[in-house]
């Protein structure tokens, strides 16, 4: 908008009919352009982990058919795996890049959904289990994309964890669960990113659809966290489109310009004119942000080598009993075996999908690797979704019989996960694992290498293995990247954003996943991932944060600096890091609190904070990493807000939440927790107020103290919790307690 044009008006100026074209689509991707007041179109494009811009010369109605060709970069589920905000903000620029130099001015997306179980549909295009570690990776690719003068929009807002019914489910969650776990990663993004859009999600919370709720878009979204961008809705997620605006949503998805129901509804008044016009601000400041005022040069060769780097930098060495790495120099044939090899799976699939400008097979990988040093065989071992084959898993053992080393490609077709529906197992099909086992059996030893958008349970097969090798979804340069972990050209750095488990019961949904009758309940509270099987004393396949290397590290050397209560970081925690191994590599260390925060069931120990270092062999350094105040916070639902109260934490320092390797106590400040009170607090609550408690206990010291039965009870250590616990309303019905219903309500007026 250009406001210094005088022939222009100002939204304020402009009758509140000509705004309402601004809250709905054009068409598919864009919005309606306002010439009075200087306000273009805005182009919207699909891309999470790469651009999806619809090909003019083969459109469809949706833009799902065969789009422009951009770079596939690898998804969260993958980029999450590195621990390394600064790669995943180079990503984030390259795709900015990419989006600038196709016109678009928006990219839908990075996803930071909470995985909350293994089975959601959609969990490759998420980051993480954990909220801080999923909101500080996408604050970095939102960083990233918005440095190219391009929208990142954070979606979907909120608790969309599941595909399961997701355009008309409700998750049905307690306020601290929805506040600390499922909030928390969007609160956290908008701290370290800034995001210029939100999209809001399908789903309902409580019983609200998310894109109508004045709520989680008015009250938390822009008032608690005194955001400024604009809310755009999933495509078909708005159900009543003034309620919507009156909410806090800007633009409703995909385009209805004929749809009458915003203007009949500004005519009777259920459309707030007050909104439509702050609604209308909030595009134009889009607008104005997004303006093409640089450019910044694509370079298609350039993000390929970015997206090899980057998935080789987050693959996760599960195990490795010596096998790994190879040495092409001791090699005269490997066997490769398994589809998966030559039919690539490196990205999801749904409306994220993206045309790569090249792509590199695992098998076209490993043989431009060994570059005719070695003789490479393949065999097909198996077919994706499909099942055992007797006659193919013969051809695999002949294969594999005499070879230098033996690369078993396993994992997840397309169809085994993909927006829209969620999965109903975490195993590797059963052709994979019979393959596997049999390959062991007949004594090969097998390196395994993994591709799948979501997690599976190595648990029935991983003594079959000689190495394991999670890749998750490499995106477009796959087999090169591929190639260069098992060779050890890039040393395998990624450690795992959420926990495998053994079996899908052992998870914390598995009771209440994906619900039913249009609901679904999130039972297990803030225990989700690690927090829960840590609390259940649960076996896990491979712990949250859990990564091997090709080296070692050994952790030294802890210090804890406490901070004065005025400071935004609470304590910084610094520790000496040293290679021990052989060969270059990186360790990732993670810094997990023990609250005791008073009145509220706490998890074993959280999160919140890490790094990821780079080291020599022998080299060593001294990290220092800043725990924030506000992420020690826990959302207290008596009081109705964040608390710390301080005390006694414990630090624990490790390279995952089961190997932790330095551990120390530390006294922190805090602020005390004051619950409201009311005529049914228990005499417990009451005494503990600072306020209300020293008031009552005054009166009744003036009129005797609690006699009686009470009485007898109090002064009994045996028997007093019983009567602590009593309501106070309920008390003073008791003979021998010395006030009535009018003291309750004097004390209650002068304590509040």
């Amino acid at each position: 908008m250009n406001s210094i044009d005088a022939d222009l008006l100002t939204i304020d100026q402009v009758p509140a009919e000509q705004l309402l074209p601004l809250t709905t689509g054009l068409d598919y991707w864009s919005t309606s352009p306002l010439p009075s007041i200087g306000l273009r179109a805005i182009r919207m494009a699909d891309g999470p982990h790469g651009l999806r811009v619809q090909d003019d010369d083969a459109p469809d109605h949706m833009g799902l058919n065969r789009s422009r060709a951009a770079t596939c970069f690898p998804p969260a589920v993958t980029l999450a795996s590195s621990w390394d905000p600064k790669l995943v903000e180079q990503v984030g620029a390259a795709l900015g890049a990419e989006a600038r130099t196709a016109g678009a001015d928006v990219v839908l997306g990075p996803g930071l959904n909470i995985k909350r179980s293994p089975l959601c549909g959609r969990n490759f295009e998420y980051y993480s289990e954990d909220p801080l570690l999923a909101g500080r990776l996408a604050g970095a690719m939102t960083r990233g994309i918005q440095s190219r003068g391009v929208a990142a929009c954070l979606k979907h807002f909120a608790a969309n964890n599941q595909e399961t019914d997701r355009q008309r489910v409700s998750a049905e969650l307690d306020p601290r669960t929805l506040r600390e776990i499922y909030l928390k990663a969007f609160e956290i993004a908008l701290r370290e990113g800034g995001p210029w859009t939100i999209m809001s999600a399908y789903n309902r919370i409580n019983g609200v659809y998310a894109s109508e709720s004045s709520w989680l878009l008015s009250d938390v979204l822009r008032g608690d966290w005194g955001w400024d961008g604009v809310v755009i809705s999933d495509w078909g997620a708005v159900h009543d489109p003034a309620e919507a605006i009156n909410a806090g949503l800007d633009i409703r998805m995909p385009g209805r310009p004929g749809d009458p129901r915003l203007e009949d509804a500004l005519h009777t008044g259920k459309l707030d004119r007050g909104a439509l016009r702050r609604t209308a601000k909030r595009i134009a400041l889009l607008a104005e942000r997004t303006a093409r005022s640089t450019e910044h040069a694509s370079d298609s060769a350039e993000h390929h080598a970015l997206t090899r780097r980057a998935a080789a930098e987050s693959a996760v060495l599960l195990t490795n009993d010596g096998a790994l790495p190879l040495s092409a120099d001791k090699m005269t044939r490997i066997a490769v075996i398994g589809e998966l090899a030559v039919s690539s799976r490196y990205q999801g699939a749904g409306s994220s999908a993206v045309n790569p400008t090249r792509l590199v097979t695992g098998l076209e990988g490993l043989t431009g690797r060994l570059g005719g040093t070695s003789a490479v065989d393949f065999s097909l071992g198996y077919r994706i979704d499909s099942e055992v084959d007797d006659v193919l898993v013969e051809g695999a053992l002949a294969c594999a019989e005499g070879a230098d080393a033996v690369i078993v490609f396993a994992g997840l077709g397309g169809s085994a996960e993909a927006e829209g529906r969620d999965r109903t197992t975490i195993e590797l099909p059963e052709n994979q694992i019979d393959l596997i086992q049999r390959l062991a059996a007949a004594g090969t030893r097998v390196v395994v290498v993994l591709a799948n958008g979501s997690a599976v349970t190595t648990a029935r097969w991983r003594q079959d293995a000689a190495a394991i090798v999670e890749f998750w979804l490499t995106g477009q340069a796959h087999g090169e990247t591929i190639a260069d972990v098992l060779f050890g050209d890039v040393a395998p750095s990624g450690r795992l954003a959420e926990t495998i488990p053994v079996a899908l019961e052992d998870t914390s949904s598995f009771l209440n996943f994906p619900g039913e009758n249009g609901r679904v309940l999130y039972g297990e509270g803030v225990f989700v991932g690690y927090r829960w099987y840590d609390a259940r004393r649960i076996e896990v396949d491979h712990a949250f944060g859990h990564g091997l290397s090709y080296t070692s590290f050994d952790y030294s050397d802890l210090d804890i600096t406490v901070h004065p209560l005025e400071e935004a970081d609470a304590l910084s925690v610094t520790v000496t890091i040293t290679n021990t191994g052989s060969r270059y590599g990186a360790e990732v260390p993670q810094v997990y609190v023990t609250d005791t925060e008073a009145g509220l069931a706490m998890p074993e120990r959280e999160l919140r904070g890490f790094d990821k270092v780079w080291l020599q062999s022998g080299e060593s350094r001294r990290l220092t990493i800043a725990v924030r105040r506000q992420d020690l916070a826990h959302f207290h639902t008596g009081a109705d807000d964040w608390v710390h109260s301080g005390g006694i934490a414990t630090v624990h320092v490790g390279a995952s939440s089961r190997d932790i390797r330095l551990v120390a106590s530390v006294d922190l400040p805090g602020n005390p927790v004051i619950v409201p009170l009311d005529a049914f607090s228990s005499l417990a609550e009451w005494k503990a107020h600072p306020l209300a408690g020293p008031a009552l206990q005054t009166l009744l010291d003036q009129r005797g103290g609690i006699r009686g039965r009470m009485g007898d009870l109090l002064s009994d250590p045996a028997g007093a919790d019983s009567v602590l616990s009593v309501p106070l309303q309920t008390l003073i019905e008791m003979p021998g307690v010395p006030i009535d219903h009018a003291d309750v309500d004097a004390l209650l007026h002068e304590s509040a």
